[in-house]
């Protein structure tokens, strides 16, 4: 037996985008839209660099993540995912849409913080929701919270971009951002058994459902893409770089200018994995209504960010599917 095959490619197979710009303004939004416009045709997935992110900041951020996954699976437990998808969950309780097997890694999610009476959570069918920190490790939800605050801010900017890339109003796509339904996770994957099979992965071929994806991963390698020919190649780790994709929320956006791109993890490498996603989105009522040029016929009908988000929830997570 075997891994699922892939074409192993040059590290620059896969644009890297200077961000850098996006500090000097609308001028700096146009360029880089232009450039983000001309690569997510093409593919879903790029790298940015001189995003401005703290190195510092990604270190802690590793370091609670190897921490809390070195911790006995009977503490891992006692904070395990809620109805509202908040905390750990376990090998084997996340199935992406259609795969064969469950996905071989463990995660903890969080999001944004909001109190526990906040009236949105119920409107929100629970996807705006409290977090759950484990009490074993004081240290993680200042440092993970920092994060996602970075990473949302960061994601601000980038969608900014998006729009200007479309000559739209550089807000068209930030403007409920108050209490965003951006999320994140920090996630470990064992080392894969080449005898599992060419079936199994640490996370199963899908698309992201949110609107961009940030991730941050080790360099351990194993996160493959498939290209627009159907072909999957390698997305080799780059220090000092982000693997940015366009999420199913963005391509519809868009009206499929945007590409959601399929990618999977396979981590072949004999050593622990470690990466960390942050999936931002804007608020969660905001109307995900296509984009549209004169004459132009949508490809989607609009839909509400959290009710696309609670669907995608239900079929992928075993513990809401035993509810």
């Amino acid at each position: 037996m075997s891994y699922a095959p892939v074409t192993e490619v040059d590290i620059d197979a896969i644009p890297v985008i200077d961000v850098g710009p996006l500090a000097d303004g609308p001028e700096g939004e146009i360029a880089v839209g232009r450039q983000l416009r001309n690569v997510v045709q093409r593919i879903g997935f790029f790298y940015i660099s001189n995003h401005g992110v703290d190195p510092a900041l990604i270190v802690e951020v590793l370091n609670q993540a190897k921490t809390f996954f070195s911790r006995p699976e009977v503490e891992k437990n006692q904070i395990r995912a809620n109805k509202v998808h908040r905390g750990f969950l376990p090998i084997g309780e996340a199935t992406m849409s259609g795969a064969r097997h469950e996905d071989f890694k463990e995660s903890f999610v969080w999001g944004w913080e909001v109190a526990t009476d906040d009236p949105d959570i119920a409107s929100s069918r629970g996807i705006l929701a409290p977090n759950c920190w484990p009490d074993f490790q004081p240290d993680m939800a200042p440092v993970l919270g920092r994060y996602i605050e970075t990473i949302n801010g960061l994601g601000i900017c980038l969608l900014r971009a998006f729009a200007a890339g479309l000559g739209l109003e550089h807000d068209h796509f930030t403007r409920s951002f108050s209490k965003p339904l951006t999320r994140a996770a920090i996630i470990h994957y064992p080392p894969q058994p080449e005898d599992m099979g060419r079936q199994h992965f640490g996370v199963s071929p899908h698309t992201d459902y949110g609107c961009v994806t940030f991730l941050y991963q080790d360099g351990t390698g194993g996160l493959q893409v498939m290209t627009r020919d159907g072909e999957w190649i390698t997305a080799h780790p780059i220090p000092d770089t982000f693997v940015v994709n366009i999420g199913d929320l963005l391509h519809r956006w868009s009206n499929d200018r945007f590409t959601s791109n399929p990618h999977r993890v396979i981590n072949g490498s004999g050593r622990e994995r470690y990466s960390m996603p942050v999936f931002v989105d804007p608020d969660w009522n905001t109307v995900i209504d296509p984009v549209l040029t004169p004459g132009e016929t949508p490809h989607y009908a609009p839909i509400k960010c959290a009710d696309y988000i609670h669907s995608i929830y239900q079929k992928s997570f075993a513990y809401r599917q035993q509810d």
